[in-house]
């Protein structure tokens, strides 16, 4: 027996060995193929990118995983006594492994095998456990990655304090709704910072590591609430919570409201997109959607509400001028016409309007169904609303109701106002435009649409939409001839001229009215928007200068030297031109745009600034008496800045008694430029006062006439004048500063000529050396060409009330600063002021 007992006893010792041995073996294999843990101290999660208007509020957030780092101090105790009680309640007592946890997930296992179930079961696994299977493991469910999970678990306990690990856990797991991590889990589901969750949301959010989808608030609503009110019970077990505070919080709904993703500023998606273009384009893809930056962009909320409600009014203006064209879609009425209505999706950025459905028509009016709204979850409203459009509120379709719409119609409409109940008709427009407004002084883009609306066409026709600006191109003209020996009282010949092309063709520009007006002053070449002395001006200074000017601007980057682009038949962008104009009212210093003032790293650190001025004495440690901070601008001057205030107060003619008087009505100095090209395919303004400047154009996205009554007078300018009105409301007129050491000279607008001060004279700032002319009459050529003399003359009488002397040669010397004809050699010389081309 003893002999018996003693072999048993070796067996099982040797058994025993040879165990202890095959384990070695096998947790030598496991623990070769361990991955490097230490990597977890230098671990950067993927971290929602946040994009913030110049005021703070929030625009969008870009990211793959929607994540917002929170360091351990910062997470309330709350939430991580919630996810204690729900995940490992032992997490602050053990080594990484939680002995329990293992004793359930082994009878789980046993449980599963003796149904015939031969998958590994989950659970039992730790915090730790689970920062190791979520940094370092797969997912995949073997023993093999069990034995590893666990062996990591052990090591990471022995190097990281329990906190961090903890931070780590927090910061990485998955809770649904693309939230990973407990702050943006916070903010998703309930809109909220993380010490704002009460109590039973912080039960909610700990009870979704199990698996988000199982809890579903929506499409689980039962199982989400049992396993909350199932964490709420471990937390009173824990002493972590009274009995009547998880009575309280076990009785709330769950109260879950997702929050939208894009950006969170109905009127700036535009804004929105491009900025996230340009970031993807300064650090790549996977730092825009995983780098956590922090942006604070040069958008002001209410300028941008201002302009998106101005270019709308502008466009829908328009095109209730052409008429009703169909309803948005026609449906099939059902026992619930809400339901029905509800499939059609309405434009979600233009909230001023419904959706409805016709339901009866009759009498000039009909009686419908509005769109209801949609809950969380995707499930349709219960309450139906029903309204009256009647043909009377409906102003701009002069037919009966009955004879445009029919039942089953789906329509938008908005409230009349002052009558409950009732509304009118609406059309999202054909025509489409931009609106750009810059701060002249530093390029910074204050605000920014792309069209009528984001959710209908994500293309941005203020950035990408490549078209001719006309004649909102001229000023570029002008400032180039003002750089170079003209002033705005030189004249310049309004007759017929003829360029032969390369092809051997001939082109003969014409004037908007089809006439031609004789000697005119520049000023009043850019206030009338003379097409015919722009293309002699740019011939006598050469188009190579003026695609120079161009390109300084920054309107074109390489523009073709030909005559036809100094009447804008080049094509480029409303923030482009808006750029050029904001550098003329600066006084020339060249303006770079943008939409990003400042990026900061997850870390704090300022990775980007827009503003590259010199600040000389900002550094200074402490203040021993000096004076202030000096800021140095050292951007490029491209323009003379006495240039840049002649061209501006040549524009500011325009305003007042040119092609934008529209805008008189802002009463305030306003300079700026309109523009119409062939065909009336395009209408443009762009004008400026001290403060702001602002680039509007509108067209078809597919080029085409907008009709012959269409102009940027007519068009674009009431849509700047009535963004100007919102933007500068309460703010006193402020003038255009002329720089020092300019000569002031009243001179007579017709002529070019000295005049006395009074009514018809205008009041013209000279460059030194130069000034008006001296003489009573032009100076005209006797041979003109094509011109028609009798015609000029009846054109100046119609214009000016008076007529306009032809000399057949110079009569007298040219006042110093004149560009004059010579008919002895054909040639202009260059005198300096005054002269006729």
């Amino acid at each position: 027996m003893l002999r018996l007992l003693g072999w048993l006893f070796g067996f099982g010792m040797f058994a025993a060995l040879g165990a202890i041995g095959v384990a070695a073996i096998y947790l030598t294999h496991v623990s070769a193929e361990l991955p490097d843990y230490t990597v977890l101290k230098d671990y950067q999660p993927p971290v929602t990118t946040r994009v913030h208007a110049a005021d703070g509020t929030l625009l969008a957030e870009f990211a793959r995983e929607r994540r917002l780092f929170q360091p351990i101090e910062t997470v309330p105790p709350l939430l991580v006594e919630a996810f204690l009680s729900a995940e490992d309640k032992d997490f602050y007592n053990h080594g990484g492994i939680a002995l329990d946890g293992i004793v359930r997930a082994l009878r789980d296992n046993v449980l599963a095998r003796m149904d015939g179930n031969s998958s590994i079961q989950g659970g039992g696994s730790s915090i730790t456990q689970q920062v190791a299977k979520n940094f370092l493991l797969s997912s995949e469910q073997t023993w093999d990655r069990k034995i590893q999970e666990a062996l990591l678990a052990v090591r990471i306990e022995s190097t990281f304090s329990k906190d961090r690990i903890l931070e780590l856990y927090l910061n990485e797991i998955f809770l649904g709704l693309n939230s990973y991590g407990v702050a943006a889990a916070a903010l998703n589901y309930f809109d909220k910072a993380l010490y704002q969750l009460t109590l039973s949301e912080a039960a909610y959010i700990a009870a979704l590591p199990k698996g988000p989808n199982n809890y579903h608030p929506f499409r689980r609503p039962q199982a989400a609430v049992e396993r909350r009110n199932w964490v709420i019970d471990r937390m009173v077990e824990n002493g972590y919570v009274t009995t009547e505070q998880a009575n309280v919080a076990k009785a709330e709904p769950l109260n879950v409201f997702p929050r939208a993703g894009g950006s969170q500023l109905y009127s700036a998606e535009y804004f929105t997109e491009e900025v996230r273009r340009e970031l993807a384009k300064l650090y790549g893809e996977d730092q825009l959607y995983g780098g956590g930056l922090s942006v604070r962009t040069t958008l002001e909320p209410k300028l941008q509400e201002y302009a998106r409600k101005s270019l709308m009014d502008g466009l829908i203006s328009y095109d209730h001028s052409r008429g009703f064209r169909e309803p948005v879609a026609s449906i099939e009425i059902g026992d619930d016409w809400g339901v029905d209505v509800s499939k059609i999706i309405p434009l979600s950025d233009v909230p001023e309007w419904q959706l409805a459905v016709v339901l009866e028509v009759g009498n000039n009016q009909a009686s419908i169904g509005l769109r209801p709204d949609t809950v969380a979850g995707g499930a349709v409203a219960d309450d139906r609303v029903v309204g009256t459009l009647a043909g009377s509120d409906i102003k701009w379709v002069s037919k009966s109701v009955q004879s445009f719409l029919k039942v089953g119609d789906v329509i938008y409409v908005s409230p009349v106002a002052g009558k409950v109940g009732n509304y009118t008709l609406e059309q999202v427009p054909e025509i489409e435009g931009a609106l750009v407004a810059m701060d002249p002084r530093t390029g910074r883009v204050l605000a920014m649409v792309g069209g009528f609306s984001y959710a209908m066409s994500e293309f941005n026709r203020a950035t990408q939409a490549l078209r001719q600006p006309g004649s909102s191109f001229k000023p570029i003209v002008y400032a180039a001839a003002l750089d170079n020996g003209y002033t705005p009282a030189s004249v310049v010949l309004d007759a017929p001229v003829e360029i032969r092309n390369g092809d051997g063709s001939i082109w003969r520009p014409e004037n908007y009215a089809q006439q031609f007006y004789g000697p005119q002053t520049l000023r009043r070449g850019i206030e009338r928007s003379r097409n015919v002395m722009t293309v002699r001006l740019a011939k006598d200074i050469g188009m190579p200068l003026v695609a120079e000017y161009a390109k300084l601007f920054g309107i074109y980057d390489s523009m073709q030297p030909v005559l036809a682009m100094s009447l804008g038949a080049g094509e480029t962008t409303d923030m482009r031109m808006t750029a050029a104009y904001a550098t003329i009212a600066n006084g020339g210093r060249k303006i770079v745009p943008t939409l990003i003032d400042r990026v900061q790293d997850r870390y704090g650190v300022t990775v980007y600034r827009h503003d590259q001025r010199l600040c000389q004495g900002c550094e200074a440690t402490s203040w021993t008496g000096q004076g202030e901070p000096v800021i140095v601008d050292n951007r490029e001057q491209v323009l003379d800045p006495m240039t840049a205030y002649q061209i501006t107060s040549m524009m500011e003619g325009v305003v007042l008694r040119g092609t934008g008087t529209a805008a008189r009505v802002l009463n305030r100095p306003v300079a700026g430029k309109t523009g119409t090209t062939n065909d009336y395919k395009d209408a443009w303004f762009v004008g400026f006062t001290p403060e702001l400047a602002v680039g509007v154009y509108v067209g078809y996205d597919r080029p085409r006439s907008m009709g012959s009554s269409v102009t940027g007078g007519t068009f674009a300018v009431p849509i700047f004048t009535e963004f100007m009105a919102k933007a500068l409301e309460g703010k006193p007129p402020t003038p255009f500063n002329e720089p020092p050491g300019m000569t002031d000279a009243w001179i007579n607008p017709n002529t070019g000529t000295t005049a006395s001060a009074g009514e018809g004279s205008i009041k013209e700032a000279f460059k030194p050396g130069t000034g008006p002319n001296s003489m009573t009459s032009v100076i005209g050529i006797g041979d003109i060409n094509a011109y028609d003399a009798a015609q000029r003359q009846q054109s100046m009488q119609q214009e000016y009330g008076q007529s306009i002397t032809t000399q057949p040669a110079l009569q007298q010397p040219a006042a110093a600063g004149q560009r004059i004809y010579d008919p002895t050699t054909g040639q202009w010389v260059a005198r300096g002021g005054g002269g006729l081309f």
